[in-house]
């Protein structure tokens, strides 16, 4: 059941501390399997900005009641092809997941980009995957899957092309 009132929307400027805040949660949730360090101000740290500086990337943000509830961040450092879309970073706050929320939010996303898409997960991440794959199934029916195992980023990645619907 997804929560109700919600709103997806593209981040505005004044949405770039709580979207900072909300990935160090994302980072936070997946330090167990995502090999990070602390800085001196007890942070992981985030290269945010460029999402509002480079137009090839694209914030978005999802709100439930008003209330921050996760994001999507969006750019075109594809893994796999030449050119496309690649989720950059995903994050549904703990309160808010199996509500069909992160679902939603990954549909806006994708429906507001179309064109080729590749979505990766840490190797480690079998939920991310899980779920990716049944998304990217409902979304766009078929998606190639590919497993990277060397290289500066490693893991599993589907690549499909969203369609406007």
């Amino acid at each position: 059941m997804l929560p109700s009132p919600f709103e997806i929307r593209l981040a505005l400027p004044s949405d770039h501390l709580p979207l900072y805040r909300m990935l160090e949660l994302y980072q936070y949730d997946l330090s167990d399997i995502w090999d990070q360090d602390l800085d001196a101000q007890g942070e992981y740290g985030y290269a945010l900005d460029r999402f509002w500086s480079q137009p090839e990337c694209t914030a978005f943000v999802a709100l439930v009641n008003g209330h921050y509830a996760g994001f999507a961040l969006v750019d075109h450092k594809v893994k796999v092809g030449s050119h496309g879309y690649w989720m950059d970073q995903f994050f549904i706050l703990k309160k808010y997941r199996r509500s069909g929320l992160g679902k939603y939010l990954a549909m806006q996303v994708f429906n507001h980009l179309p064109g080729d898409w590749e979505v990766g997960q840490m190797p480690d991440n079998h939920v991310a995957q899980q779920f990716w794959r049944r998304i990217i199934a409902d979304v766009a029916g078929e998606f190639d899957e590919h497993i990277l195992s060397s290289g500066q980023w490693q893991g599993v990645v589907q690549c499909f092309n969203q369609r406007i619907i």
